[in-house]
C-alpha cells in the first residue's frame, strides 16, 4: 500500500522556493502565506488528516512540490506530539497551545541549512530573500498547525490529549525527525 500524497501537487498557480511549494492557507496568523478560500482544504488540514496514515510509512516517495511541503509539515506534527508527551504533566490545552506556539516559533532549520535532515530530497532557496521567505512561510504553517493540532488532540472536552493521536509519538514518519525538540 502506497504513501498517501497532496492533492495540492499539481496547483498551476503556487510559487516554489527551492524546489518546496508556497501554499495558500486558512489563517488569521500574519505572515507571508497567500490566504485561501475558506470553503476548500488547504495544505494545514490535508496534512493533519493524512498525518496518522502516512506516520505509518518508512518510505515516501516525493511526486512533487506540495509533497515537499507535507514532509515537513508531517514531522514537525511528530516533534509536536513528541513535545506534549515528554512533559512531566500531561499539559492542558492551554499549557498544550502556548507549549506548541513555542515550538512553531523556535529556530529550526529550513532546507538549504547544513542542519537540515533531509537535505538530498530538496533544493536550497536561490537567494538569502527567498531564504527568509521560506523561513517566514514555514513558521506561519507551524504556528497554524499547532492551533489546529491543538483543538483536535482536546476536541473530546476531557482536559487531556486524545489517546489516538498521542500514540503516534512512538511512530517516526520515515523514521527522521526535524530535530525541534
Amino acid at each position: 500500500m502506497p504513501a498517501y500524497h497532496s492533492t495540492l501537487n499539481d496547483e498551476p498557480d503556487a510559487r516554489q522556493v527551492g524546489n518546496v511549494s508556497i501554499l495558500p492557507i486558512k489563517t488569521r496568523i500574519r505572515g507571508p502565506a497567500p490566504i485561501a478560500d475558506q470553503s476548500q482544504q488547504d495544505i494545514i488540514d490535508e496534512t493533519l488528516d493524512l498525518f496518522r496514515a502516512n506516520s505509518l510509512f518508512r518510505n515516501f516517495e516525493i511526486k512533487g512540490p506540495a509533497d515537499r511541503l507535507l514532509i515537513i509539515l508531517i514531522l514537525f506534527i511528530s516533534d509536536c506530539l513528541q513535545k506534549i508527551q515528554t512533559q512531566r504533566a500531561t499539559p492542558n490545552q492551554l499549557e498544550a497551545s502556548k507549549l506548541l506556539n513555542t515550538l512553531a516559533v523556535d529556530n529550526f532549520p529550513v532546507p538549504g541549512d547544513a542542519t537540515f535532515q533531509l537535505n538530498a530530497h530538496y533544493a536550497p532557496p536561490a537567494n538569502r530573500n527567498d531564504a527568509d521567505y521560506l523561513r517566514q512561510y514555514l513558521v506561519q504553517t507551524r504556528q497554524e498547525i499547532a492551533a489546529r493540532l491543538v483543538e483536535r488532540l482536546y476536541a473530546d472536552g476531557t482536559g487531556k490529549p486524545s489517546k489516538w493521536w498521542m500514540s503516534f509519538t512512538k511512530r517516526r514518519f520515515m523514521n527522521r525527525s526535524l530535530g525541534t525538540n
